[in-house]
């Protein structure tokens, strides 16, 4: 492991053109220019099509490089138990927080005849359906359809396959073919992070155009509440309380990752975010790869305090909204279902919502309640993104302080 203390590499310079670009797209966005925001729309989608061709190779190639180099040594084992550590922890307390905002802010029922019928539709996909799509039946689809938990189970078995294997010519040149791999996409990532100024300000001016409309009050409003107040105090107090048990300075690990943060914040995908998370780890945060390129992949899977947060509290909302009377022990009960379905669920878009949508279909709950939900869904997702990015942030700091 790495032996020296974390150090954090800054630049006023980058940190400077990012906060330009924020305030440049934002300015743009309000300004309502038919031709500016399709051009700013244009870019968003370009730039977050790139993130998503780099992320899926990204994840697959970090896992397998750490697993071949790393697979007999003890050192795996003990990266592996601390990242699923922390992730348990930082996921059941982001849970719980939301559970507290809940009861504390307490939002009410909508008006009666407000919900929708037939607003959101499951689809037919079931929890158990989803479980199953994770387990791949092909070496291919996977990656075309951006599985992200299927094509981790793929590179853990080929990473771990290969540092098994009897060392020969074969596997020597499999090998040098995977190192090769990565550090071509890693070329490519660094190359993509240098334009970043201006994939940030055409994502700002969505934003800006987007919350220029309001946002819905009364208990619609509540809700948003309490699920922006639990993002809050899950991001700027509970992981910086963390990072401080483990004599971490937040400040400094934060400034170090905030391109990453700033990236999940608008592309709304931590898997998309992850070539931009890894090379702000190794080269801002000064991570051990050997930690950054195991840690970081398996986090963007299973580390999803926003998600675990929404997925609860959303279900409490509809099944109250349905008539469900909820006691003490049932809510407990739902903290639990909220961070194991948070775990399972991918690093996409919109995933947190259809996972939901699904848990709610099971139980019988009134799922039109979600098609309310949709039209602010989007700045929820920004918000949850970058806390879940950032966690993956603290838990890579964590561990890599650990092992050092």
């Amino acid at each position: 492991m790495n032996m020296n203390p974390i150090k954090v590499k800054t630049s006023n310079r980058q940190l400077i053109w990012w906060l330009g670009s924020l305030v440049l797209g934002t300015v743009a966005g309000l300004l309502h220019v038919a031709s500016i925001d399709r051009v700013c729309g244009f870019i968003a989608t370009v730039y977050t099509r790139l993130f998503q061709f780099l992320a899926v190779p990204t994840v697959a190639l970090a896992i397998m490089t750490t697993l071949i180099s790393f697979g007999r040594q003890k050192s795996t084992r003990r990266i592996f138990a601390h990242t699923i550590t922390y992730t348990l922890l930082t996921t059941l307390v982001a849970a719980l927080v939301g559970l507290g905002m809940y009861l504390l802010i307490s939002p009410g029922n909508l008006p009666s005849g407000v919900i929708p019928s037939g607003g959101v539709t499951e689809g037919g996909v079931t929890f158990y359906d989803h479980i199953i799509s994770v387990i791949p039946n092909n070496v291919i689809q996977p990656f075309l359809s951006g599985n992200v938990m299927s094509i981790l189970l793929i590179a853990v078995a080929v990473g771990l396959s290969l540092s098994f294997m009897p060392d020969s010519e074969g596997k020597s040149v499999v090998v040098k073919g995977i190192q090769g791999l990565q550090e071509l996409f890693f070329t490519m990532i660094r190359a993509l992070i240098w334009t970043l100024p201006l994939g940030i300000a055409a994502f700002a001016a969505q934003l800006s155009g987007q919350l220029s409309g309001g946002i819905i009050l009364g208990s619609l409003g509540k809700y948003t509440a309490v699920i922006l107040a639990g993002n809050a105090i899950q991001f700027f107090i509970v992981l910086p309380l963390f990072l401080l048990a483990r004599g971490l300075n937040p400040w400094k690990v934060f400034r170090a990752m905030s391109p990453a943060v700033v990236m999940a914040l608008f592309t709304k995908s931590s898997a998309a975010t992850l070539p931009v998370t890894l090379s702000s780890a190794e080269e801002r945060l000064g991570a051990d790869p050997r930690v950054s390129r195991f840690v970081l992949p398996i986090c963007t899977t299973i580390n999803m305090n926003g998600c675990a947060a929404f997925i609860l509290v959303s279900s409490l909302f509809v099944m109250q909204n349905g008539g469900i009377t909820l006691g003490v022990g049932s809510m407990l009960l739902w903290v639990l279902v909220s961070v194991l379905s948070a775990i399972g669920n991918a690093g996409v878009p919109m995933g947190c919502f259809f996972l939901t949508v699904s848990l709610m279909t099971g139980i019988g709950a009134p799922v039109e309640v979600m098609g309310l939900i949709l039209p602010i869904y989007t700045i929820i997702d920004m918000v949850e993104t970058a806390e879940n990015v950032w966690s993956d942030s603290c838990v890579c700091a964590m561990t890599d302080r650990d092992l050092s």
